[in-house]
């Protein structure tokens, strides 16, 4: 069967028309810079979105997000803040960037997010072995799912730690009703070419108010004082988002609710064509509170589902970046670690590769990564477990019902 590469989240339906108008008028008007009319508008835009009293800053990336969120909450060297061990690295690189240190917290089973109790745990060890509070807490809307915002929120409250909300996979998903990303003191999103809606490559930092919008432009524009020359006092950074991209993102703006609503149906029906599958469990929100967008669609696979050529995973080791993210990646001499997902989980991952699917294993937990091996971790086996296990499918715009049909069909064929 000639089927077309089914991708997990990579291509975009988009109003290409208005995108393209936005991007000539860039050009006709030499706005080919980081700043201009379409980077006011698309932050304009933004905010119309998340429909609360917040200010959007528009920048090169989410991990620039983090990173200026950081910089707001004044982290410096030998800080420490708490972050969601159950992520990708651009929630926790960011803080060693700074000289100051991941202290990571595992996830709750129902939403595979930050566990309060831990998060909590790890703020009074923290106090009682430094002398002080964390900076910062970190908590991430793994795959779109929704953190327990009311909890940690209380726990933030309680104990005078500002809130990072590193939405970047959560862009339109709503924890009791409420946009993620307005709940903390920031709010991380991101505009990559494979999330919810892109700018090709970009994100964007949720700030409270005017003043602390204008400081966080101030330093992802180079931090200049105000002199007829260039001054610099502190440090800053070129993080601020291209007139260009901008564009683009106008344009996804005015079909982001589609995007969201197709990706919701997507899940959907994986939870329809699923449920009678043995071994096979579709991650889903826990209740109504929890308003997940499913950027991805994520499932587990028991250990004792047996998958058609699982004798020969980890056999070779990879040559290249699972699914394109990486340009560059370094050759490895051995295909295993000590920490990875289940032969049957990597077997299913090579069938369905074969069948042009993509599908990938769930992100490795941050605590487990080589390079952060001597930061503290408040751990209860959670992410572990679920990485040995996890899943995500493919889920993008692009993915048909057929798709879905197509790829549900292929993981009954792989297993014995």
């Amino acid at each position: 069967m000639d089927r077309k590469t089914i991708f997990l989240c990579l291509a975009h339906m988009s109003e290409k028309g208005l995108e393209q108008k936005y991007i000539k008028e860039a050009f006709d008007t030499n706005w080919v810079v980081p700043l201009g009319p379409n980077v006011n508008a698309f932050e304009h835009d933004l905010e119309q979105f998340i429909g609360m009293d917040k200010r959007a800053v528009a920048l090169s990336a989410g991990t620039a997000a983090v990173h200026l969120a950081l910089i707001g909450c004044d982290v410096g060297p030998g800080d420490e803040v708490c972050v969601q061990s159950f992520t990708f690295c651009a929630s926790s690189h960011p803080i060693k960037y700074l000289g100051a240190t991941p202290v990571f917290i595992d996830s709750e089973k129902e939403t595979w997010n930050m566990d309060p109790e831990l998060l909590e745990q790890a703020i009074l060890d923290r106090k009682a072995k430094t002398g002080k509070f964390p900076k910062a807490i970190v908590p991430v809307a793994l795959y779109g799912m929704p953190y327990d915002c009311r909890r940690i929120m209380d726990i933030s409250n309680k104990y005078g730690i500002p809130v990072i909300e590193d939405a970047a996979e959560g862009f339109g998903s709503r924890f009791k009703g409420q946009v993620l990303g307005t709940f903390g003191k920031y709010g991380v999103l991101s505009f990559n070419g494979n999330k919810m809606i892109t700018t090709s490559g970009g994100g964007a930092l949720i700030c409270a108010d005017e003043e602390q919008k204008n400081k966080i432009m101030w330093y992802a524009t180079q931090a200049r004082e105000a002199y007829p020359y260039y001054q610099h006092e502190e440090i800053g950074y070129n993080y601020r988002m291209s007139n260009i991209c901008a564009g683009i993102g106008r344009g996804q703006m005015t079909i982001v609710n589609d995007h969201i609503a197709h990706h919701k149906h997507v899940q959907a029906r994986y939870a329809d064509l699923l449920k009678d599958i043995p071994g096979i469990h579709l991650h889903e929100a826990p209740n109504a509170d929890y308003d997940a967008n499913y950027w991805l669609c994520t499932i587990t696979i028991d250990p004792e589902v047996r998958i058609k050529g699982q004798e020969n995973a980890y056999k070779e080791t990879v040559k290249s970046a699972v699914g394109g993210a990486a340009g560059v990646i370094h050759q490895v001499d051995s295909p295993t670690t000590d920490c990875q997902p289940n032969d049957n989980v990597e077997a299913l991952r090579m069938y369905m590769l074969e069948r042009k699917i993509e599908a990938r294993p769930v992100w490795k937990p941050m605590h487990k990564q080589p390079v952060y091996a001597n930061c503290p971790a408040y751990v209860n086996g959670v992410s572990e477990a679920i990485f040995k296990i996890g899943m995500c499918l493919p889920a993008g715009p692009m993915v048909t019902d057929e798709d879905i049909d197509y790829i549900v069909e292929q993981i009954k064929n792989a297993i014995q």
